[in-house]
Parts: C-alpha cells; structure tokens; sequence
C-alpha cells in the first residue's frame, strides 16, 4: 500500500510558477513509477507527466512539455512538478499517482492523492 499527500496548489497569475509536491508513505517509494495527472472543470483527466523508478526517464504530454519538469527524491519519498509560465488552460486538479509498470495510462495506476487545486488566473 502507498499513500500519496499532494501539497503546493493555489492561485497564480498567467507566466507564474507553481512548484507542486507529493509525499509518498511506506519504504518502497523507489518501486514505483510516478505520475502527475489532471482534470479540468467539465473535462476528464489527462495524463500529465511521468518519472521512472530511479528518475533517469522522463514522458511529458506536448501541453506542458518545455514548461513543467518532473523530478523525484527517492530518500524523501516524493515526487516534485515545477509548472513554469503557467496558462490559464493549466487550471485543474491536480493529482499525483504510482504505478510498478512503466505506463500513461491511467487505469494503470495503481494509487492516488485527493489532488490539488491549480488555478491560473488570465
């Protein structure tokens, strides 16, 4: 079992950054991929980011490639998103979430955080 606590949400102007982070419990932090998901008012979640287990591979969706970059500290059990110039269309909920399989999809992840909320204001 693996309890996800995301933190760092709020409200941003358009061009700001955000910087969100997600504490992972338990001991075998280093076992899971991780990934940042989303969803927008009215909108389904969409997949965000993902890290491999030890952090060396990286995915990133076009909508925020260049602009947010995922990390990990597998001694602190967390994972990180820095969210640079920040787009209103970036307003969502956002949710961290593991995985033991390399994969985008997120039925196959495995757990979740509650999410938080990312407002981007025009």
């Amino acid at each position: 079992q693996v309890q996800l606590v995301e933190s760092g949400g709020g409200l941003v102007q358009a061009g700001g950054s955000l910087r969100l982070s997600c504490a992972a419990s338990g001991r075998t932090f280093s076992s899971y991929v991780m990934a940042w998901f989303r969803q927008a008012p009215g909108k389904e979640r969409e997949f965000v980011v993902a890290i491999s287990w030890s952090g060396p591979n990286t995915y990133y969706a076009d909508s925020v490639k260049g602009r947010f970059t995922i990390s990990r500290d597998n001694a602190k059990n967390t994972v990180y998103l820095q969210m640079n110039s920040l787009k209103p269309e970036d307003t969502a909920v956002y949710y961290c979430a593991a995985s033991t399989r390399w994969r985008l999809a997120q039925n196959d992840y495995d757990y979740w955080g509650q999410g938080t909320q990312v407002t981007v204001s025009s």
